[in-house]
């Protein structure tokens, strides 16, 4: 079994308590690997580590720190298979995602290093003939990045990669749930020269040592990719400094299926949306609105895609669709919001119950309720499962209302073949994004951003960068 350690301040050092805890594979049920339980302690020997080094690591030159973030992506490249294998290993995802999130992370690192020469400031006018004002962007600090189980290999490049790009320092989180390709990570790039905490990763209690970390007057930004509740908790913790906060949070993404939409393109995309990592993505397809002129064919053809979707090992050739659930905690939540929708009077009409077919793992059979009303949990509340609830509509305004009236604003999509439809979407839903006749998923040169109670903040592309910078007017008289 692997036993992993912490890397602070260019050192890979065990917990200070000597505390490990045990991180499983979901299909298997078996424990993988030991991970150290970090606590305060932990966490004040990284912020001392990332805050003495933050000054000299600023102090280099944005192409020097974009080199780095080359060699990341070089290594990441190098060692692909690996990668892939400890990923799908500790989170049960199946191989050819896993594949495509390790291939993800490494074009995360190139593409901002590729924004070394491109981030600017500004040259403001005056009222004063004799002054000029200049805008500059200076790295915020010291940052905390705090990963989710679900993506934990992207989303710690989607917090460590412009952070270092912009002269910042961070500490980086994984998810306990998750946390060994970020270690995998920490050994492979511990030889590349990097400067001495400018880069840590620590694992641990979010009651411990996570509490220690935002609650630092030495952090400049925390960066949380994980649940509202988690964000809540993080809002408060960092109030006391006023220390801004990025924040991805939960969604409930809803699918507009127009009665002039390319019914089979808009079947596949959806069930993509929805089983892709065992519909455990916060911008997953979450609840679909049916024009009642094309219902009865979209919903036919929907119940014999997710019959059709396959489930199993996530090693195995060919690969399923999709594999366990990360624990039996979520296993148990989403059959306890399936439970109460049937209680409800939904119509199940695919699966609607786990999956006992499996010799061990945390199976849930794809599912698609019909009959669903919008006063119901299971169209309000965020599910995080393979599970896809379908209401029908009369009329296109009101698709416009039921997928507005919502606490989560992540992802939308809308399936059309009318501009003018297509148009009133992305100008009248209230969501960071939407999608038109795709399924849902972010390219890394936009801005992954949540609207409501799905975040503060955002991520990629030029905005993406924004959030590690802070301003500083300087007004030259002469």
């Amino acid at each position: 079994m692997k036993v992993y350690q912490q890397y602070i301040n260019g050192e890979f050092r065990d917990a200070v308590s000597g505390e490990q805890f045990e991180v499983f594979n979901p299909f298997t049920e078996k424990a993988v690997a030991m991970a150290p339980k970090g606590n305060a302690k932990d966490a004040e020997l990284a912020l001392d580590a990332a805050y003495s080094s933050q000054k000299a690591w600023a102090a280099t030159s944005c192409a020097e720190r974009a080199g780095y973030l080359k060699q990341m992506a070089a290594i990441i490249r190098d060692n692909r298979e690996h990668l892939a294998r400890t990923l799908a290993e500790e989170q049960a995802k199946v191989m050819p995602l896993a594949q495509v999130e390790i291939d993800a992370t490494a074009e995360y690192f190139d593409y901002y290093a590729g924004w070394a020469r491109k981030y600017e400031g500004e040259v403001i006018s005056s009222d004063n003939p004799k002054e000029n004002i200049l805008l500059y962007r200076q790295p915020i600090g010291v940052v905390v990045g705090i990963c989710p189980w679900n993506f934990p290999f992207f989303v710690m490049a989607r917090k460590v990669a412009p952070a270092l790009l912009t002269g910042c320092t961070i500490i980086l989180k994984p998810s306990s749930e998750t946390p060994n390709t970020t270690f995998e990570f920490a050994k492979l790039i511990a030889g590349i020269g990097l400067p001495k905490g400018v880069l840590n990763f620590v694992s641990g209690g979010g009651s411990t040592l996570g509490d220690t970390l935002v609650r630092s007057d030495k952090v400049g930004l925390v960066t949380l990719t994980g649940s509202v509740e988690t964000g809540q908790s993080i809002i408060r913790a960092t109030a006391e400094n006023i220390t801004k906060t990025s924040l991805e949070l939960g969604g409930k993404a809803p699918v507009i299926i127009c009665d002039d939409a390319d019914i089979d393109m808009a079947v596949q995309a959806t069930v993509d949306s929805r089983v892709i990592f065992s519909g455990q993505v916060c911008n997953c397809a979450e609840r679909v609105y049916v024009d009642s002129k094309v219902y009865d064919e979209y919903m036919d053809k929907l119940t014999k895609a997710m019959a059709a979707v396959t489930y199993g090992d996530a090693f195995a050739d060919p690969a399923p669709n999709m594999s366990s659930q990360i624990n039996a905690a979520q296993l148990e939540k989403i059959d306890a919001m399936v439970q109460k929708a049937k209680a409800d009077g939904v119509e199940v009409l695919t699966g609607g119950s786990r999956a006992e077919d499996q010799p061990t793992g945390y199976f849930y059979k794809p599912t698609l309720l019909a009959n669903c009303t919008q006063d119901m949990e299971i169209i309000r509340k965020e599910i995080f499962g393979p599970v896809l609830p379908v209401v029908k509509v009369d009329s296109f305004d009101e698709a416009l209302d039921k997928a507005n009236d919502c606490e989560y604003g992540l992802t939308s999509s809308i399936f059309t073949t009318t501009l003018t439809k297509m148009m009133r979407a992305i100008n009248e839903l209230q969501f960071g994004e939407t999608y038109v006749n795709r399924s849902h998923f972010e390219a890394i040169q936009g801005f992954h951003a949540g609207w409501r109670k799905s975040g503060i903040g955002g991520a990629d592309g030029k905005h993406g960068l924004y959030e590690y910078l802070q301003t500083h007017v300087a007004y030259i008289d002469y």
